[in-house]
């Protein structure tokens, strides 16, 4: 079993994930998505809060992506947090955690600047530094 709570914190939607994400299930999150897409340009982020979903298959990843897509078109970002360690694992294996803004949980995920232009890479948020050349 699969839902989809939709909770407003501030300028962000928290969409809180609580069971199975897959074929049958995705229509929900794409409903759910839709009510944060409503919102429309410069509303905030998106967080996926993911602690209570037990399991995500591709279908899930494929609704997730659209979403993130979508999202991205109105300069917003889907924000992922307390992915469970068999999602994350999925998301390694697949290379979806280099996609996903993943948080460890969901107060980061909302203490982050509210658009794209505000993330930070992590570590390279100071300038690289020229390296000495070495003789020898």
């Amino acid at each position: 079993m699969f839902s989809v709570q939709v909770a407003h914190e501030e300028r962000s939607v928290v969409l809180v994930l609580r069971g199975e994400l897959d074929f049958d299930s995705m229509v929900q999150l794409d409903e759910a998505g839709e009510q944060a897409l409503a919102e429309g340009p410069g509303a905030g982020p998106v967080v996926a809060d993911c602690a209570a979903l037990a399991f995500c298959d591709s279908s899930g990843i494929g609704v997730l992506l659209r979403l993130m897509q979508r999202l991205a078109a109105q300069d917003r970002v889907l924000r992922l947090s307390s992915v469970p360690a068999p999602v994350a694992r999925l998301f390694a294996v697949t290379g979806l955690d280099q996609i996903f803004e993943v948080y460890p949980d969901r107060d980061r995920a909302l203490a982050v600047g509210m658009n794209r232009r505000d993330i930070v890479a992590v570590g390279l948020d100071e300038p690289a530094q020229p390296r000495e050349r070495q003789n020898s």
